[in-house]
């Protein structure tokens, strides 16, 4: 099914968060799933009995619990019910542990600005969390919509990106839309010094990607519309993202392996640092 049942906001009261949870309850009312919050706070480290340290626990959880009241409040304006829940530890690994313990099948984050930390990182924990949790994580920009009237998927035909194309031809499937789809042709300024041929088969290649979203949505009766780009792929992506204008760009992760934890492909990042529209990353089955 297209539809997510369980949801997992990660929350710290940014513009960004409050944006996700925005979204989010959009996304339960029309799906009827239900939500639960998530605030972390950071883990005391110091000995809890020393004379003199009294209210310690609550002078830590404090910030996390009004954290926790304020998104109530929001889920109330937005006409929603949601279950909260606070944790201390690291961000990224409690999100990651939450999201499995609570058999959630979708982590709704927020993306902090354009900035040029932002574009190169988005951010260390959003990062984290996509590099660790097998669930599919929505990065959702600080001023986006959620709208799935004109998805993009970004493939190369990997087995990874596969698993994202099967997540968007369902979603295409049950809300009735259209399926954009591309594959980048990567190119610098040595590209064309490969010779003719070699240039021909990285395009017929594209072509063949591209060929399996075609047959696959005819199978499920989703109309298809194919792209070929060629430059970064990240621009490549992003550019025409903006060009259609895309509401939602899907694509996969690459795994959670080795240094694939904190980078979790560098083209999967910077899509989601420069996109301007929410992005949804697909993970292995």
């Amino acid at each position: 099914m297209a539809k997510y049942r369980k949801i997992l906001v990660a929350y710290d009261g940014s513009p960004s968060a409050q944006n996700a949870l925005s979204l989010a309850s959009q996304l339960a009312r029309e799906d009827k799933s239900w939500i639960k919050v998530l605030a972390v706070v950071p883990p005391y480290q110091g000995d809890l009995e020393l004379i003199g340290v009294s209210g310690i626990k609550e002078a830590i959880t404090g910030p996390g619990q009004e954290l926790l009241t304020e998104a109530r409040q929001l889920a109330d304006r937005e006409g929603v019910h949601i279950l909260t829940n606070l944790e201390q530890g690291e961000p990224y690994e409690q999100i990651v542990h939450v999201a499995e313990e609570e058999n959630c099948d979708l982590i709704v984050m927020g993306r902090r600005g354009k900035g040029k930390m932002e574009r190169a990182l988005i951010g260390s924990v959003t990062a984290r969390v996509i590099g660790h949790t097998g669930k599919d994580v929505l990065v959702i920009p600080e001023t986006s919509k959620l709208s799935w009237e004109n998805i993009l998927l970004a493939t190369d035909g990997s087995t990874c990106c596969d698993n994202a194309l099967a997540r968007a031809l369902e979603i295409a499937q049950e809300r009735k839309v259209k399926l954009n789809a591309v594959s980048v042709v990567y190119t610098n300024d040595e590209f064309y010094a490969l010779g003719q041929e070699i240039v021909k088969e990285l395009y017929q290649e594209a072509d063949k990607v591209l060929d399996k979203v075609k047959k696959w949505g005819g199978d499920l009766g989703v109309q298809t519309e194919l792209f070929v780009r060629d430059g970064e792929p990240h621009q490549a992506i992003t550019a025409l993202a903006a060009e259609l204008p895309a509401s939602l760009v899907i694509m996969g992760s690459h795994g959670r392996k080795g240094l694939t934890r904190l980078l979790m492909g560098s083209v999967t990042e910077r899509v989601i640092g420069y996109a301007d529209c929410p992005v949804l990353v697909c993970h292995l089955s």
